[in-house]
């Protein structure tokens, strides 16, 4: 089993997220106006979003960049409120697909697409407002009329959103592994990472640590978010946490 200090020190780090973002989190999926959401909060008129004051402080905005160049991908398992949303579905998610094979290979490629999509959106249409942007009433209320009056692009982005949320019922943390733009970006940039889990030349390939991964992967490998909740469960002892020396 993993590490019961070290898991419960990560998902305190995801609820203090959850607590400083998450209703950010939520205004994105449901209120925010524009296609691609997130990036556009300083000339978003949704007053009353938290991304609006997250705004004005750029510090806080350096923490992502910075836990990427030391820890590669640990956002996603450490302080992503909707990767802690997922990981909690996916606890009871029927179908874990804690495997090797064909699909578990190719299949977070549609990260890179959700990337592909966000950058068309962003550049090519020109980060459009493709909802009207409601700022009276209550949350549920708001973002009612948000649904009514958006267009069919904002739509499609929000009910594609949702759709990979309900899946992750069935198959665990299914947006987190295979579709969210911001795991591809994090994913393609980790490899430049200082510090992350990875596998010793001991490894003997039993496959245990994936048993036990959330992403349904092995250290150092696609979809690792340097989690460490594979840390005590190998045999042969043949996982460290640091910068990888050469075999």
């Amino acid at each position: 089993m993993p590490r019961p200090g070290l898991k419960a020190w990560r998902r305190l780090g995801q609820l203090a997220m959850l607590a400083v973002v998450g209703q950010w989190s939520f205004y994105g999926i449901f209120r925010c106006p524009f296609l691609v959401p997130y990036i556009s909060c300083e000339t978003c008129p949704v007053i009353t979003c938290h991304g609006r004051i997250l705004s004005l402080f750029w510090g806080f905005w350096l923490l992502l960049p910075l836990s990427v160049v030391f820890f590669g991908r640990a956002f996603c398992g450490w302080a992503c409120p909707g990767g802690l949303v997922n990981q909690l579905l996916g606890t009871s998610a029927p179908i874990k697909l804690r495997v090797r094979n064909v699909l578990t290979r190719f299949a977070p490629l549609g990260m890179v697409l959700g990337v592909a999509v966000a950058l068309y959106a962003y550049f090519a249409l020109g980060q459009p407002r493709a909802a009207v942007p409601i700022r009276v009433g209550g949350f549920f209320e708001s973002a009612a009329l948000t649904f009514e009056h958006a267009n069919t692009l904002w739509l499609v982005r929000t009910f594609f959103v949702l759709g990979f949320l309900a899946l992750g019922l069935a198959l665990a943390n299914g947006w987190c592994r295979f579709a969210c733009p911001t795991g591809g970006v994090l994913e393609i940039l980790k490899r430049f990472a200082l510090f992350r889990f990875y596998k010793t030349s001991d490894c003997n390939e039993c496959d245990k640590c994936l048993q036990v991964c959330e992403m349904g992967t092995r250290p150092a490998e696609m979809n690792c978010n340097n989690c460490g909740d594979c840390l005590d469960v190998c045999p042969a002892d043949a996982i460290r946490f640091g910068r990888k020396k050469s075999d």
